[in-house]
């Protein structure tokens, strides 16, 4: 992981099963719900349900601080601990996790790269216990701060341009073939995807056992589409997940400076009146 720009954001599963015990290490699996996590779970790591928790349940946003300080001290996370996210869909919501925690100023925190899969993949141990740890008392989050965040009218300020955007879907979903990959419930209003933006999978950024390619492997993928760190980057997909995969990719494996994650994504703006849209099978 040396070649990456900042490879102290990943542990790999063998420093995870090293680590399960230390004091200042706090494993924390984050899925889109629980159901995972109850079936089998790295012994000592705290469940955080995305839906749920991450999400403001009354008005579409990401939780505010005092709830997410909440949920760091109630994991047991004290201001000196190290954060290790992980969780389902290759690390969807745990990269997701990792965007909010800083923006509200929590640095400390990695993903294990390859997520749940590659952990049962190798057989390892898992326990359906539920941890009981301390309460942490020292934990503070800081003032959000939406420098790593894109909204609409950003991304509609940008069609210009000025800025490279990256639609991290599927290419029947970029195509306007399908609204939604099936089964999943939000939707949109209208199919297609933001006009000007690049198709750049994020599946095609991570290997089969669900770790991330390597740098060299990940700068030719984006770049071959003029995504290469000269311009702001600005990702989306449906509901921000799989856009916060790549904003890690992009903004902490090949270490761009000006990543935002547009979380409002497809979901919002193909249900806007009058946001401009390509559908290439209209």
């Amino acid at each position: 992981m040396a070649d990456y720009a900042n490879p102290d954001k990943l542990v790999s599963t063998d420093w995870a099963a090293q680590h399960l015990n230390d004091d200042g290490v706090r494993f924390i699996e984050v899925d889109v719900d629980t159901s995972a996590y109850g079936e089998g779970h790295l012994p000592g790591a705290v469940a955080w349900d995305w839906t749920s928790q991450l999400q403001d349940q009354v008005r579409r946003d990401v939780v505010d601080g005092a709830t997410l300080q909440g949920l760091l001290r109630a994991a047991g996370v004290n201001a000196g601990t190290t954060v290790i996210l992980y969780g389902d869909n290759n690390n969807w919501f745990a990269a997701y996790a990792l965007w909010i925690l800083e923006m509200y100023g929590v640095s400390n925190v990695k993903l294990m790269n390859g997520g749940r899969k590659k952990w049962l993949d190798e057989g390892r141990a898992t326990t359906k216990d539920t941890p009981t740890h301390p309460p942490a008392g020292s934990m503070s989050v800081g003032v959000r701060d939406e420098s790593i965040r894109a909204k609409a009218p950003d991304v509609l300020a940008r069609l210009d341009g000025s800025a490279a955007l990256v639609d991290v879907r599927s290419p029947d979903e970029y195509n306007g073939v399908i609204m939604a990959p099936p089964g999943l419930a939000e939707t949109a209003q209208r199919k297609g995807h933001i006009p000007g933006a690049a198709s750049i999978p994020w599946v095609q950024a991570v290997a089969e056992d669900g770790t991330f390619k390597s740098a060299d492997d990940l700068r030719a993928l984006y770049g071959g589409k003029g995504v290469d760190g000269s311009a702001p980057v600005i990702a989306y997909c449906r509901i921000g997940e799989r856009s916060s995969h790549t904003w890690f990719v992009l903004r902490h494996l090949l270490g761009y400076q000006d990543v935002r994650n547009y979380d409002g994504s497809w979901t919002e703006w193909g249900s806007m009146v009058g946001m401009p849209v390509e559908n290439p099978s209209a």
